[in-house]
């Protein structure tokens, strides 16, 4: 059996063709791939134009050479747009000269008299091809400035531009082939787009139920195992079993499916009533009256972080500890400030717990900060109390 078939003897696509469509992942593919067919259809146009109106022409001889150039531009530029290596500024701009630069040789192989009553050379048809070319890259906008340069070419070949549009809508058509291919090329990259952040949730989500069960299946059996176990004892092991319970207790909100998620569909939430959530007893939240608006992803991150650091006082930092949340609004950034009158961190001791294994401050909390290239600084000290100052740039439209 050949190798270029496949096992039920049915043939298939090529392997080269294979790797050239799985290396293929611009979300506008399937457009530039569907405009090489228009450009192959509007490639036999020309050339049967070019047959019929031959004789008619001035220099008939340099016309085939032209279209000898046209039939080799067309061949090439359809397989780099195809392929996806030619979807590049330069190829493009490229495209564009090319067919100007044929629609102008019409001057040379045709009277003006013959150009000013036909189409320009070779065909107004093959030269869109371009103009969806800029379109497909650049968008509406360029793909309507495209359509003005090749229709105003047109236009100059002819000696005249006919306002008449009523009669001769050519250069609207073009315009406006331009404008709605660059549309959809848009449209087709911001699917692209959601879809792609639907998948990254998708995963995520699939990675917190698959961690949930193997910490269910193990930490908190344990945990669990020893905060009863240290109960039945009692005496010292009261302490650890207390301590194993709130862990316990912890780690369970952290991955309970019934946690207050914040709606990842929404693009931008008010941060002041995330943070305002964490007051209690012993926690006191101050933040401005108006709303702090931020990206959801911004949000999120930062009451992680600031449930982190609040977990961390009531750890940590002494029986009736009190902690204290600030956030501020600076504009183009936002500062949120988590401070207790506890106990406080002595001198060497987060290093110790790093090199320990114990990563909630240097994950959780500063790791955290510097992905949404912020900066978390800690000030501290033995019997001074503990005070985080979380820095974190955001983006506002106007």
């Amino acid at each position: 059996m050949g190798g270029g078939a496949q096992a039920d003897g049915r043939s298939g696509p090529s392997r080269a063709a294979q790797i050239a469509r799985a290396a293929d992942t611009d979300p506008v593919g399937p457009l530039w791939r569907a405009a090489q067919l228009f450009r192959f259809l509007s490639y036999l146009y020309a050339l049967g134009f070019q047959i019929a109106i031959n004789d008619d022409l001035l220099h008939d001889d340099a016309a085939w050479v032209l279209f000898g150039v046209l039939s080799a531009w067309s061949l090439a530029s359809g397989i780099a747009y195809h392929v996806g290596f030619g979807r590049t500024v330069y190829w493009v701009s490229a495209d564009v000269v090319v067919a100007c630069a044929l629609m102008l040789s019409t001057s040379y192989v045709a009277e003006t008299s013959w150009a000013l009553n036909n189409q320009t050379w070779p065909t107004t048809l093959w030269a869109v091809n371009a103009v969806i070319s800029v379109a497909l890259l650049a968008g509406p906008i360029w793909g309507i400035v495209g359509g003005l340069v090749v229709g105003g070419t047109s236009s100059f070949v002819k000696g005249a531009f006919d306002l008449n549009f009523g009669r001769n809508a050519t250069i609207i058509i073009i315009v406006a082939t331009g404008m709605a291919v660059g549309l959809a090329a848009v449209i087709a990259r911001r699917a692209h787009a959601v879809l792609t952040q639907a998948a990254a949730v998708a995963a995520a989500t699939e990675e917190r139920e698959r961690l949930s069960r193997e910490v269910h299946d193990g930490v908190l059996q344990v945990l669990s195992l020893i905060a009863k176990r240290g109960r039945e004892i009692g005496g010292d092991t009261a302490e650890l079993a207390e301590l194993a319970g709130q862990q316990e207790r912890a780690l369970r909100r952290l991955i309970s499916d019934a946690d207050d998620d914040i709606d990842v569909a929404t693009e931008a939430v008010d941060l002041a009533t995330i943070l305002r959530s964490f007051a209690g007893e012993r926690v006191s939240v101050s933040s401005p009256g108006s709303a702090v608006v931020v990206d959801v992803v911004v949000a999120e991150q930062l009451r992680s972080v600031v449930r982190n650091a609040l977990d961390n006082v009531a750890h940590h930092a002494g029986d009736g500890a009190r902690a204290f949340v600030l956030l501020e609004d600076l504009g183009d950034r936002v500062v949120v400030s988590v401070r207790d009158d506890g106990v406080g961190i002595a001198p060497g001791r987060l290093d110790e717990a790093h090199r320990q294994g114990r990563m909630g401050i240097s994950k959780s909390i500063v790791g955290r900060v510097e992905a949404l290239g912020g900066t978390a600084v800690l000030d501290s000290g033995p019997g001074l109390g503990t005070e985080w100052e979380l820095t974190i740039p955001v983006e506002r439209e106007g």
